[in-house]
């Protein structure tokens, strides 16, 4: 059946290539496409339709139906069968459309006579661009094989669609329909700072031409060169980048592994096995993983989609022989990387010491490459609709992160404005680095514990490179998903000694295992729940499988023998849950002094303040535990009811709002009074303006990202403590949304530093 459809497909896409090969312009080509396959597919009638922006899409062409419904008939994601397809991006095949809840009869398209649909998504780069569709009169269940060779004609479809031919189209309908171009774009900031240079497109992928193979084993030499020739490249790039430490390097690190999966590798060959070309055989392989994949609502499965678009972009770039960017990029000394979606390791591939900023267009917060840019302190800017096709390689771009903003072809005045706020923060830099040998100190002289947040062991130079207090919170999940199998006592006992030997006398709070939600675990299935944030995850995991824990506290145990250890337990609900965990420890600890292993000279139990029941337990759970340490990331997605890694709810809530706030000041006032220790290790501490409220409200131990610790530094060491604290609690009582205008206003108003 699949050699059948092959067969099939090939003829139906070598009539097509001789009309994209043709001279004739979009409209004659596309209408000449669309016939020709609903002639090939024995079909009354078929239609292309193309996203105009995020938000709808257009009939760009059709056969069957009435002849001037082009560009006249518009859907929105979602609205119809074509619109449900383009928003899922899956085929949909129904018999009858007409009883299919989701049809919506759309006038003037002349369908009224149609009965059966089948519908494929034009998928590029992850994101659905049109919808192929054909139609018959009579009602007809479409088969495996219909859909197979209508998702394979539209494999080379969609990469006509985004050529440049076929961009310069969209933007001469664009200028018909009055549309004015844009000067000063408003974007979503997903790294702060300004950058002004030569913008420099972001290769596009490369086109599939040819879909079936001549010779099997050609191919498959191919595939092994090409496969070997991209890893030893990343190697090599990562190997000699200076990419510091912290979690981009944790990132590039993963899409090294992934890069190197034998499974992915075996998927692509039995697709040569089958027929098909190396590329096609890579596409398809893409394919199979989206459509099974692509409907999650886990973060991380998303992210690991992503990534696996991005490698297999890469390797096709090896097997076209076209590894290199754009030749301008070496005559230029300051760029702005310009694409629609990258992935991380795409960085390494410009001189990133250039890149002044970087623009994605369906960019993210939690996307991977903005997070390795931020770390390299490039701004970055995404959700702009339209930037990627509208900006060309030379032209002259500026980059402002803080605001938001993209200045295309911009004046010398905001040229000059621009190189003024580039020099201003060199200098910060520079005045960062000096502030390492100086204590985290307030202006009245009171000193906070300023510590960092680790998780491989890139981020364990932070320790020495900040001079830092300790250790805030040792995320102990990376290592668990950075390994193919599950780590075993001995191999965990590695990485937390590594870590107590990096720290020395410092302190160090390890987080047992956290994973679950958007944190999987490469050899655990997913359970498929509805809502993962919420559900069966972290000390919920650990304590229903409490062999994981036992072992995980023994290796803690070990790894500190003669020092002091701190052990916080995750996602603790209820006191009941804190007593179960800090019970197991302490049963693992009086095993190894049974078996005369050296033990810690002292154990200490806390828990992460991040579920909202657990704060109304405070004070008997204060009982019980030697600190606490409030993860602000989850306790303000719980108490907004807001998925934080949702775009459209990143500025409807604040955690500089009068609610959030009341609940963090009751929590370290409880803390204060029953004398136990309190610290933040949630990403408020890692913002300086945030940083600043949390001293306000009584906190006197902070744990940041090492990337923010200077910054947050800079700002300990401006303020007056006494008087922060006063106007925060005057600010307690105001209504308003948020409160992060009048605390910025204080901070330039007394000259506390929040760059």
């Amino acid at each position: 059946m699949k050699s059948l459809a092959i067969n099939q497909a090939m003829d139906i896409l070598k009539l097509l290539r001789q009309v994209a090969e043709g001279q004739d312009d979009v409209p004659s080509k596309l209408a000449r496409i669309t016939k020709i396959i609903a002639e090939q597919l024995n079909a009354d009638a078929s239609a292309c339709y193309v996203s105009v922006d995020d938000d709808y899409l257009e009939l760009f062409s059709s056969f069957g139906f009435s002849p001037d419904a082009a560009h006249k008939i518009k859907l929105r994601y979602g609205e119809g069968l074509v619109g449900e397809v383009a928003k899922t991006s899956r085929s949909l095949a129904v018999s009858d459309a007409w009883s299919h809840p989701k049809f919506s009869y759309k006038k003037g398209m002349g369908e009224e006579e149609y009965k059966s649909f089948l519908g494929v998504p034009l998928i590029r780069r992850s994101r659905s661009i049109g919808v192929l569709t054909v139609q018959s009169k009579e009602i007809h269940e479409y088969s495996r094989l219909e859909i197979e060779i209508l998702e394979t004609v539209a494999m080379v479809l969609a990469e006509m669609i985004a050529s440049d031919e076929m961009s310069e189209y969209k933007k001469t309908l664009i200028k018909e329909r009055g549309l004015a171009t844009r000067e000063r774009i408003k974007g979503l900031s997903l790294s702060k700072g300004y950058g002004l240079g030569k913008a420099v497109v972001h290769r596009r992928r490369q086109a599939v031409t040819k879909i079936f193979a001549e010779d099997k084993e050609k191919e498959l030499r191919r595939l092994e060169i090409a496969h070997r020739e991209m890893n030893d490249d990343l190697d090599a790039k990562f190997d000699a980048a200076q990419l510091g430490i912290g979690e981009h390097v944790d990132i590039l690190d993963a899409y090294r592994m992934f890069a190197k999966d034998k499974g992915w590798y075996k998927k692509i060959a039995d697709n040569v096995n089958s027929g098909l070309t190396v590329e096609a055989a890579v596409e398809r392989a893409y394919e199979d993983m989206w459509n099974r994949l692509s409907g999650t609502k886990d973060s991380y499965l998303k992210e690991r989609l992503h990534d696996l678009r991005d490698v297999a972009d890469r390797l096709q770039s090896y097997l076209s022989g076209d590894t290199k960017n754009s030749e301008e990029t070496g005559q230029w000394s300051d760029i702005i990387v310009v694409a629609q979606t990258m992935g991380p390791a795409d960085l390494m591939d410009y001189d990133y010491n250039k890149i002044r900023g970087l623009i994605i267009e369906d960019g993210t917060p939690t996307m991977h490459v903005a997070i390795v840019a931020k770390a390299l302190n490039i701004p970055v800017i995404a959700k702009i609709k339209g930037i990627f096709e509208e900006i060309k390689t030379g032209e002259l771009i500026a980059v402002d992160g803080n605001d938001s903003y993209v200045y295309i072809h911009p004046s010398q005045a905001v040229q000059d404005k621009f190189k003024t706020k580039i020099a201003e923060k060199e200098k910060l830099q520079a005045r960062l680095a000096e502030l390492r040998k100086l204590p985290a100190k307030t202006l009245d002289g009171i000193r906070i514990g300023l510590y960092v947040n680790v998780g491989l062991a890139f981020d364990l130079d932070y320790i020495a490179a900040t001079n830092c207090d300790g250790v805030g919170l040792y995320r102990t999940e990376i290592p668990f998903m950075a390994s193919d199998v599950m780590p075993d006592v001995e191999k965990q006992t590695a990485y937390y000694k590594e870590l107590m030997d990096k720290a020395g006398n410092k302190k160090v709070i390890f987080r047992s295992l956290d994973v679950g939600s958007d944190k999987l675990l490469p050899y655990w299935g997913s359970v498929g729940e509805e809502n993962p944030a919420i559900g069966w995850r972290s000390i919920r995991i650990t304590l229903d499988r409490r062999a994981i824990l036992r072992k995980q506290l023994r290796a803690f145990l070990r790894a500190a023998a003669g020092k002091e250890l701190n052990v916080m337990f995750p996602m603790i609900s209820d006191l009941f849950e804190f007593e179960e965990a800090k019970e197991t420890l302490l049963i693992e600890l009086e095993k190894e002094k049974r078996r005369g292993d050296p033990v810690p000279s002292k154990v200490n139990t806390g828990l992460m303040i991040e579920v909202p029941s657990v704060v109304f337990q405070l004070e008997p759970i204060l009982k019980q535990a030697d600190f606490i340490s409030v993860g602000t990331n989850d306790l303000a997605q719980f108490i907004f009811a807001c998925d934080r890694g949702n775009p459209r709810l990143t500025e409807r809530y604040d955690v500089l709002s009068s609610p959030f706030l009341k609940v963090m000041g009751e929590i370290v006032s409880q803390a204060n009074a029953a004398d136990v220790y309190c610290s933040v290790c949630g990403e408020m501490a890692s913002n300086p303006i945030e940083a600043m409220a949390l001293i306000g409200l009584g906190f006197r131990n902070l744990s940041s990202s090492g990337s923010s610790f200077g910054r947050v530094k800079s700002m300990i060491r401006t303020i007056n403590v006494e008087e922060v604290s006063d106007y925060v609690k005057t600010l307690l009582k105001s209504q308003k949304r948020t409160l992060r205008p009048q605390l910025l206003a204080y901070a330039y108003d007394h000259g506390i530093e929040i760059y």
